[in-house]
């Protein structure tokens, strides 16, 4: 998964509705390595799409009756159940949230072959996705899940479920809707986004998270660290 905080601000600012857009800890810096755990940003809103809030989270949500950060880190919502699943239902209900991300990486096990290869998936030329995510603050400490849904569209052979991108015209109903109208996206993400998803493998290096730098985007650099 790669994020980055470069023009982060502005981006959020063409979203409709967005007048004004605050980060009280400053934008994150660019990353090209990410795993559960670790800090990702997340945008949220008030009552209206009028202020939106960019802060710093940790990816696997930390609900309300949290005791300890014991047990796999629930870094993943999947649609299909998460309106009903005690994790994310209360979430769900009235905190939900967009993580913003340039591309992120699957991994596929190519016909004949034994490993498999990771892939880059982006929109290309520096375009932003914006993830539905949801976000809660157990233990103290605000954090986030990234809603799946079934994958659809050009991009399903490379993974059986994707992250549900929202296009501009549902990211208001997402934020800002009730849980019913919100539950109206719990589906594949439009078939014109799908259409724009472009992917290239990527360095195998993206394996050990500890490797973080611009080579891991392209194969060619595969082997290099």
């Amino acid at each position: 998964m790669f994020t980055t905080g470069e023009d982060l601000l502005e981006e959020v600012g063409r979203l409709p509705g967005v007048r004004e857009v605050h980060a009280p800890d400053g934008t994150p810096g660019s990353r090209y390595n990410l795993a559960p755990t670790q800090m990702v940003p997340v945008i949220r809103v008030a009552e209206s799409m009028a202020q939106a809030r960019l802060d710093p989270a940790r990816w696997g949500l930390l609900p309300g009756w949290k005791r300890d950060d014991s047990g796999p880190p629930l870094f993943n919502a999947r649609g299909e159940t998460v309106a009903q699943k005690p994790s994310f239902r209360a979430a769900f209900a009235q905190r939900r949230c967009l993580i913003p991300v340039d591309g992120y990486y699957e991994w596929h096990q190519e016909q004949g072959q034994k490993k498999k290869t990771p892939y880059y998936v982006s929109l290309g030329q520096g375009r932003m996705l914006w993830a539905a995510g949801l976000w809660d603050t157990g233990l103290n400490q605000l954090s986030t899940t990234m809603v799946t849904t079934d994958s659809a569209g050009p991009i399903a052979w490379l993974h059986h479920r994707l992250p549900r991108f929202l296009g501009h015209d549902e990211v208001e109903q997402w934020l800002t809707g009730t849980p019913e109208q919100a539950g109206e996206l719990l589906y594949p993400a439009p078939e014109r986004l799908l259409q724009e998803l472009r992917w290239r493998p990527a360095d195998t290096a993206v394996g050990n998270v500890r490797n973080d730098h611009p080579g891991l985007l392209d194969a060619a650099a595969d082997g290099l660290f």
